[in-house]
């Protein structure tokens, strides 16, 4: 389901220059989840290796990771979804049933030759296995790239690293960082500048967003506690959320009452039953402190063998992962003399 702030986001567009010398808490599984849509041949088959291990997530990570490291001087952290809360069991199991779905029109799509159709249904049919995740956390170790295993959802403990001050913000498309505290999110860290709309077989622009909690629940006049019940009212992943409640009337109704429990008993009686404990998952999420942020080496050896003797990935690719991590680590290598010219 997710989370739909959009008409009530009080963000601005940033430049990726402008975020030169971050570092950033990557929501991984959005991440790959991109990658894995949208990385496919024409049919909407996934890239897969010769053994039949699916490798589009690892091809989108390596290549747009290593670019916004080398070229835009951007430190990425990569958080991973730990254990869904049992509050997520329904949303686990809708989103199951839409990829069940889609996997069943996609293939329908193939049969009638119709491959504008099976693209554009294949990709809402990607399932993450244990594998595939094990294979991105291989590759980012091997580039020297940290990551985070998060205790349940990535975007809390994000949220929890910039709020620590770890990190500069969360990166991630979901709005969900907000409601568990992050000072700033940023959306949408793309080079391409495009989003593909599987739903309408079109891409659309798009540029990256930043939000500063502080300043758009200043201009919204309310509170993070009010921001988590109005997520409660409009729907998130633990729960469907009032029919007939947008984002601008869930507003209106606590810049008013204050909070739910101030509601009319029609509008309560519409509330799951377990508001309250939802909305003390979003407050005080489990998160973990067993991290760093360093960056580790490059192993090139170990990283050729993988990608192109396990993954069958070609050398000339791989090649040009090498050259930019290299330079990246060849850079920090060198000494820094700015104090010098300050002196």
């Amino acid at each position: 389901m997710g989370l739909n702030l959009t008409p009530i986001a009080v963000k601005k567009l940033i430049q990726l220059e402008a975020l030169r010398g971050r570092t950033l808490a990557v929501d991984a599984n959005n991440e790959l989840h991109q990658f894995l849509a949208l990385i496919r041949k024409p049919d909407g088959t996934p890239l897969t290796d010769r053994y039949g291990n699916i490798t589009s997530h690892l091809a989108g990570l390596m290549f747009r990771s290593t670019r916004l490291i080398h070229d835009y001087n951007l430190r990425l952290i990569f958080v991973f979804d730990g254990k869904p809360p049992q509050l997520k069991d329904a949303e686990v199991a809708r989103r199951r049933e839409l990829k069940e779905k889609a996997t069943i029109e996609w293939q329908k799509a193939l049969a009638a030759k119709d491959y504008v159709k099976a693209f554009s249904k294949a990709v809402t049919t990607g399932r993450f296995t244990t594998s595939m995740i094990e294979d991105a956390k291989r590759l980012l170790n091997l580039l020297g790239i940290p990551f985070v295993q998060a205790p349940s959802e990535a975007e809390a403990q994000a949220a929890y690293m910039a709020s620590k001050g770890d990190v500069w913000a969360s990166a991630s498309r979901d709005y969900d960082s907000l409601l568990f505290g992050t000072p700033r999110l940023l959306r949408f860290l793309t080079i391409s500048g495009t989003e593909f709309l599987p739903s309408k077989g079109v891409s659309r622009p798009i540029k990256p967003e930043l939000i500063e909690l502080d300043d758009m629940l200043g201009n919204l006049r309310i509170s993070r506690d009010q921001l988590v019940d109005l997520g409660l009212l409009i729907g998130t992943d633990f729960n469907k959320g009032v029919k007939g409640i947008g984002p601008k009337k869930a507003l209106q109704l606590l810049s008013k009452h204050r909070n739910l429990e101030n509601l009319s008993d029609d509008i309560k009686s519409k509330l799951p039953q377990n508001y309250r404990e939802i909305r003390d998952f979003f407050l005080d999420p489990p998160v973990t402190s067993d991290y760093s942020t360093s960056y580790g080496e490059l192993q090139e050896e170990k990283l050729y063998s993988f990608l192109i003797e396990a993954r069958d990935f070609s050398v000339d690719r791989v090649s040009k992962i090498v050259e930019r991590m290299r330079g990246v680590y060849e850079k920090q290598k060198r000494p820094d003399l700015t104090q010098w010219l300050d002196s």
